[in-house]
């Protein structure tokens, strides 16, 4: 599938803007960018596609991240994944064994709810703009690995434009990154379907915390589809881990592509 890292520039000054001033990491979103991978189908299968945002596991829009964003083209969807850690590094690809273990905590760390809702906002806008007017007007979904699982659930919270979330083992969902509400204390703010695909091998979250999690959307009204994998551990997709469960990953993936088409390829906003 073609494929293209984007820049996305955040609006406000910029320090290399300004004589004098050096970049600085710690300035925030509104003097950053963002890269993004973006997959997309062939020119031939046509012109304009809805898009799928992809939010990365707790290595960063990595190899495994990149192979998502493709399957999800041939599917028929333009595939975006931001690059999360942005504020401390640009893009860093982090690996799955102990080596990286105190770089990534520091990274992830570091998440602040209210700046991964401005992440996804911004992302939700790209898709919308006339950068790339292949997405334009068309219907957005988001789907998220271990941590991209959380920010898929609080992005179905908090980011409008968005049809469709799907979560894989979505950890920490009953706590807060920063200062603000827990993504469950706003799960009353979702308007979407969302899915759920866990581990029943799981411990974050484990199946308590997914009973919690269910009880939330039953109470608010919200239209989900939850489903467990009692052979499957937590990163039960991923290839390119020790935890990887095969059937598990095919038959969630197959739901996922499914919940997807139902929402997000033939439903308009």
């Amino acid at each position: 599938m073609p494929s293209f890292w984007e820049n996305l520039r955040f609006a406000g000054a910029r320090p290399d803007d300004q004589p004098g001033q050096s970049y600085d990491e710690d300035q925030g979103a509104e003097s950053q960018d963002m890269f993004l991978y973006v997959s997309h189908p062939p020119p031939s299968a046509g012109t304009s596609w809805p898009s799928i945002i992809v939010a990365q596991e707790a290595f960063g829009v990595n190899r495994h991240i990149e192979k998502v964003c493709d399957r999800l083209a041939e599917a028929g969807y333009v595939a975006i994944a931001p690059a999360l850690f942005h504020r401390e590094h640009p893009n860093p690809k982090l690996g799955y064994g102990e080596e990286d273990v105190a770089v990534r905590n520091r990274y992830m760390g570091a998440l602040r709810d209210e700046d991964i809702i401005e992440d996804i906002n911004q992302t939700i806008i790209w898709t919308q703009s006339e950068q790339f007017r292949r997405t334009n007007g068309q219907p957005i979904g988001i789907v998220g690995f271990c941590v991209g699982g959380r920010i898929t659930y609080l992005a179905a919270t908090s980011c409008p434009g968005l049809s469709a979330a799907v979560c894989y083992y979505p950890g920490r969902v009953l706590l807060p990154f920063g200062d603000g509400p827990t993504p469950i204390d706003l799960t009353s703010q979702i308007k979407i379907p969302v899915m759920g695909n866990f581990g029943g091998k799981d411990e974050n979250p484990s199946p308590a915390d997914v009973a919690t999690i269910e009880a939330k959307l039953k109470e608010a009204g919200v239209t989900y589809d939850f489903k467990s994998y009692p052979d499957a551990g937590h990163g039960f997709n991923c290839d390119e881990r020790g935890s990887y469960h095969e059937a598990s990953a095919t038959d969630a993936w197959a739901r996922t592509v499914s919940f997807f088409q139902q929402h997000v390829h033939s439903h308009p906003h």
